[in-house]
């Protein structure tokens, strides 16, 4: 029988953060994973010389000065800029909705004349009390950018109608009437030098990882899958909630998202590494081209395409449906857990959130700081 102080369950960004700071204390920790692999959603593979994300595209952004410098000890960041564009039937545009995005769509130079076209737009619509997501994103940013660059790409996203949707979902959407493509605003922002998948091995140097491994299987039999006995004092859990507690208040619902990658014989596809594509005819979400976050010179090229999907037991959830329904049975198996003192849970399938990876590390961070002092 080996016995541990923590078992961890799922090797991802948020579990690995937990193994290595306990660790640190002098903590033994087991972490095991149901997929063949570490590092979740993060996970990168090498092909060809490139890194490929295997589970989309990240990019690690923050305003957290101490959170960036903290990554920063596992792996050099590079100085990529996310600048996505967005195609639009045979329309290109860039993202966010900025003035080289308002420049195309309406052959204007200046702000002034952005901001008017908006308004005139949105004050035709007349909506006073949004009803929905459409009216929503129409009463803040008028006909044009909703029906080229949000209808399509939302309702693939979401798996229907954007009157369907609540309005909340959208509280704003940012316009930038400056000439500038950079999507996020965060003061720090790159992609790790050689992948993701190497600080993720970095963190669980001195645990003991098993991957390919059930955790409910390991908690029926007490073994894992090589016949190992093992015990542990806490638990973090880093999968379902609704799944460790049975569903008993009910499923929650979760998006999938299914990756079709294919290695393509030239240099460059499409000159960037993110193009969404936001017609509701095209079946998928974007395209990634993996090399461009690294600057890829390589002769070759690894492209993703991305199709939003529900979930459904077997799938892989991604991202959690926050809307108002969720969140209340959420809520019922937050409040059980909070009187469940051998278990911490965390992440997004974990703690019911979409998180950025910047606010995982954090919230690990803060979990620790809250376990150990």
């Amino acid at each position: 029988m080996k016995k541990y102080d923590y078992l961890v369950v799922g090797a991802g960004l948020f579990g690995a953060t937990f193994a290595y700071e306990a660790m640190k204390r002098g903590k033994s920790v087991l972490v095991i994973d149901k997929r063949d692999h570490i590092a979740g959603n993060i996970y990168t593979k090498e092909e060809d010389g490139i890194n490929v994300h295997v589970y989309g595209a990240h990019i690690f952004h923050t305003s957290d000065k101490k959170i960036w410098e903290y990554m920063n000890q596992f792996a050099e960041f590079n100085n990529y800029i996310n600048s996505p564009v967005a195609v639009y039937k045979d329309e290109l545009y860039n993202l966010p909705f900025n003035m080289n995005t308002f420049s195309k769509m309406w052959n204007i130079k200046t702000p002034a004349e952005a901001k008017a076209k908006i308004a005139e737009q949105i004050k035709e619509l007349n909506i006073t009390e949004p009803k929905n997501l459409e009216e929503q994103a129409l009463s803040l940013v008028g006909t044009d950018v909703y029906e080229k660059l949000i209808k399509g790409y939302t309702q693939k996203q979401w798996g229907r109608p954007c009157t369907e949707l609540p309005a909340f979902i959208i509280k704003r959407l940012p316009l930038r009437f400056t000439y500038d493509n950079n999507y996020f605003n965060d003061r720090f922002q790159g992609i790790p030098m050689g992948g993701y998948t190497q600080i993720v091995e970095k963190m669980l140097q001195g645990a003991d990882v098993v991957v390919s491994q059930d955790y409910f299987k390991l908690v029926q039999s007490g073994k894992l899958n090589d016949g190992t006995e093992v015990s542990w004092g806490k638990l973090v859990f880093t999968g379902q909630i609704d799944e460790y507690y049975n569903s008993c208040f009910g499923p929650l619902e979760y998006r999938s998202v299914r990756f079709e990658t294919e290695k393509l014989d030239e240099e460059n596809y499409q000159g960037n590494a993110v193009v969404n594509y936001t017609e509701a005819e095209v079946p998928y979400t974007r395209i990634i081209e993996h090399k461009h976050f690294e600057f890829g010179k390589q002769p070759t090229t690894i492209i993703s395409r991305e199709y939003s999907s529900e979930w459904k037991p077997g799938v892989e959830p991604y991202y959690p449906v926050n809307n108002d329904k969720n969140n209340a049975v959420y809520q019922q198996y937050a409040d059980k857990a909070a009187s469940d003192k051998d278990v911490i849970f965390g992440g997004r399938l974990g703690q019911y959130k979409y998180y950025d990876m910047d606010k995982v590390v954090a919230a690990a961070l803060e979990c620790v700081a809250h376990e150990f002092n």
